[in-house]
């Protein structure tokens, strides 16, 4: 019997498929820029759901949502608005690494996001899974559906996660599924195949649900969020959310001894799974194996939500039959007494090898076809969420018929994060982390506004209202930093006194703010006590200024390392250059090149296997074609 089919009559200038973090911001993105959206998702009720942890921001990935905020995204603002307990880490470390993480409210979070998107003008929303990409002479040109309904489109962009040929794990049993309780999208996973896209398998998981009526918390270290919480959106003045405690508890010996016993029935050591997990964010069972030493590891109870009794014991992932995961969750203090409300489980999925897009995060294979999120090999939502953005403008950018948006490793995170998979490629899951980031110093969380909202207003993302507040802190920062270097300080005795009293040294001669503040010792609040000058301004201000003036020496090292990054960039290699008429290259060399097709010199340099001695013999064809 012939299938009927149905095209919708619409021809739209983007098609989202997928509503998760990657979709929502790509969606958003391409909607604010004048192009007109479609956003597909399987399910309505499950827009930017937080399948795993209910919390947003982290080491490296703080810096990826203020990335986002800053070019004109929603995350920022989705978390500021549904936060439940907000902290700032590695306070105690350099401002290179200091990042902020946040408690969500799971349910309120996802009713944010819907709602947000649903207002956008220039956005539609639709239901269908969508299992086909349609094509025509290499260009994608719409998408297919599962009930045969065809959406046309000038740009597609395919944000998956975990839906890519999912299966779920718990126990021996396994089952088709995106993530529990949502279908899997199979039909895709095959048409990616058959459009000749290299792809590989992962695999990541979650813990199990507790209900929290369970728990016995007067066995447990209560763990309390910063007394004044700091928004992650450059333009949320306050957080004015209820702010809640998390709790933490370990393992114990007995714990581990009921998961060695019951190896035999996990799937990831009976070779059920084969695919590759989350190296930095292992189940329980990996954890018991490979760190046998180990007398516990650490549970954080995470509230899923001020309405919620749902418990989230981040650091318990599991694929282990459900009979075991009660037994090893009653060996852990506090939870002796807990009940599942919803099991933990593994999920393996697809992911198509992300060399083969190019830094706008579109398709070399096929023209106006980008990908987003965990369908590049990335886990987390706040590396989809960057993806998401990148891919959104770029979509809109490429309808309009300019240039792409290409952040660089010197720019932003999101630079690196894209870079590494576009140039690198992964073999497992990739998380951002500080220590990927050559230039962290320079790309701080506190100055991502300064950074790239010229890049998101240039676009066309970012509004007047919000441009005109960066606009506002450019100048403040600026007027500021000028008052640092003039105003001074004399070593009288009200002044001495005062620095005293916190344990300061006294000045023995007239010095200028900004060499008071160059002292580890001494903070901007210490300033804004000593000078009228500078009371009342705002402390995002004061953070910048004060990283800024402590690490002026470091920083202009780092811009001297940029400088030489940026000359290697500007060495641009055609795109039609035949790499076997360059002598003195290996031929396994002049197959990497020919096969990845870098846009630089520096982006052959970080191609795995391309020398030195190979760069340096490019670099010398380069100079002789100018």
């Amino acid at each position: 019997m012939k299938r009927e089919m149905f095209t919708n009559p619409q021809i739209y200038d983007v098609i989202i498929v997928g509503a998760g973090h990657a979709g929502c911001e790509a969606a958003l993105a391409a909607a604010r820029m004048g192009c007109l959206t479609l956003l597909l998702t399987s399910n309505l009720n499950n827009i930017a759901l937080m399948s795993c942890n209910p919390a947003i921001g982290g080491v490296g990935k703080g810096q990826l949502v203020r990335e986002i905020d800053a070019l004109g995204g929603e995350m920022g603002r989705a978390i500021d608005t549904t936060g439940i307990q907000f902290r700032q880490l590695n306070t105690r470390k350099g401002p290179a690494v200091r990042s902020s993480r946040a408690q969500a409210d799971r349910k309120a979070y996802s009713q944010y996001f819907r709602k947000v998107i649903e207002e956008q003008p220039n956005l539609d929303l639709k239901e269908g899974l969508v299992e086909w990409i349609l094509t025509k002479r290499g260009k994608a040109i719409g998408v297919r559906t599962k009930f045969q309904e065809n959406f046309r489109g000038k740009t597609i962009i395919l944000c998956p996660g975990t839906f890519l040929n999912g299966l779920i794990h718990i126990g021996l049993q396994s089952s088709p599924a995106g993530r529990m309780g949502d279908f899997p999208s199979l039909g895709l996973s095959q048409c990616l195949r058959r459009l000749g896209f290299r792809m590989g398998r992962f695999k990541t998981g979650t813990p199990p649900r507790v209900d929290g009526r369970t728990v016995d918390f007067s066995q447990l270290t209560e763990q309390k969020g910063d007394p004044n919480p700091l928004p992650f959106s450059f333009w949320t003045k306050r957080v004015e959310n209820q702010q809640i405690s998390c709790y933490l508890t370990r393992t114990t010996p007995q714990t581990h001894q009921v998961i060695r016993e019951n190896l035999d029935r996990s799937p990831l050591y009976s070779g059920k799974i084969t695919s590759k997990g989350v190296r930095y964010c292992p189940s329980i069972e990996d954890k018991v194996v490979k760190f046998p030493e180990r007398q516990g590891h650490q549970v954080f109870l995470e509230p899923e939500g001020l309405d919620s009794k749902l418990i989230y014991p981040n650091g318990l992932s599991t694929s282990l039959p459900i009979d075991v995961q009660y037994k090893l969750l009653h060996t852990v203090p506090g939870l002796e007494g807990a009940k599942i409300v919803r099991p933990g489980y593994g999920i393996e999925h697809d992911y198509v090898d992300p060399t083969q897009l190019t830094p706008s995060l579109e398709c070399k294979r096929i023209e106006g076809l980008f990908m987003a999120g965990q369908i590049n090999g990335t886990t987390g939502y706040e590396e989809a969420g960057a993806q998401g953005i990148l891919a959104g403008i770029n979509a809109a950018l490429k309808v309009r018929g300019e240039p792409p948006l290409i952040l660089d490793r010197a720019q932003a995170y999101i630079g690196v994060l894209i870079d590494d998979l576009v140039t690198k490629g992964t073999d497992e899951p990739y998380r951002m982390f500080t220590s990927r980031v050559e230039y962290r110093l320079i790309l701080r969380e506190d100055n991502a506004p300064l950074r790239l909202s010229p890049l998101g207003h240039k676009v066309g993302l970012l509004n007047e209202g919000r441009w005109k507040k960066v606009v506002a802190l450019k100048k403040a920062y600026s007027e500021t930093l000028k008052k640092l270097k003039t105003i001074r300080l004399f070593p009288n005795e009200g002044t001495n006194r005062m620095l005293q009293s916190w344990g300061l040294p006294p000045l023995k001669k007239a010095t200028s703010l900004e060499e008071l503040l160059k002292k580890p010792e001494v903070s901007s609040d210490h300033l804004q006590r000593l000078s009228e000058e500078l009371k009342g301004l705002p402390f995002r201000l004061l953070s910048i200024l004060e990283a800024e003036v402590k690490y002026e020496g470091y920083i202009h090292r780092e811009l001297k390392e940029v400088e030489e990054f940026r000359r290697m960039e500007e060495l641009r290699i055609p795109p039609d250059m035949d790499f076997d008429l360059i002598e003195g290259l290996s031929t396994e060399v002049k197959e990497k090149l020919s096969s990845f097709r870098p846009r630089s010199l520096g982006q052959a340099s970080r191609i795995s296997g391309i020398t030195p001695a190979a760069i340096s013999i490019l670099m010398v064809h380069l100079r002789r074609q100018r």
